[in-house]
């Protein structure tokens, strides 16, 4: 299936573009809630950052999905990123169910305020959620890269 032409244009504009993704476990299982499944997060993360190809800032880890931002440099996939993530935290949670929902949320960013925006609601999510009383008692959250836009 062919991209949309707008898309073309898009990416013209935004060389390493940053995304806002979320990745939910299968029927909403509570397996990444855990300290191997951090610890991998942040191997892949800063692999990715080693290597050039991925750069991924703020990002929670709720029991049930994942909420990270990211900028790929143009010869990263976006899609075959998210898979070789979903595998590597799969392989991490060894000896739990550790099964993802098909597919992921994605959303382009275009400029640091929406960057700033939706960090501020992510970071909340633990509170919300009744897991801890101020967002920064969290331990499943952070910062990897601080992202830049062009």
């Amino acid at each position: 299936m062919a991209r949309p032409p707008r898309l073309d244009v898009i990416f013209e504009r935004y060389a390493d573009p940053v995304w806002f993704l979320t990745l939910n476990t299968l029927a909403r299982q509570r397996w990444l809630d855990h300290a191997a499944i951090h610890a991998a997060l942040e191997n892949f993360a800063l692999h990715g950052r080693d290597t050039g190809r991925a750069y991924v800032g703020r990002y929670v880890l709720m029991p049930d999905h994942l909420h990270l931002f990211v900028q790929l440099s143009r010869d990263e996939v976006l899609g075959e990123w998210v898979k070789a993530l979903k595998a590597i935290l799969v392989r991490a949670s060894a000896g739990q169910t550790g099964r993802w929902q098909k597919g992921f949320f994605d959303h382009l960013l275009r400029h640091s305020e929406s960057y700033r925006e939706k960090w501020e609601y992510v970071r909340m999510n633990p509170v919300r959620a009744g897991l801890v009383p101020r967002p920064e008692d969290w331990p499943y959250q952070g910062e990897y890269c601080p992202l830049r836009f062009d």
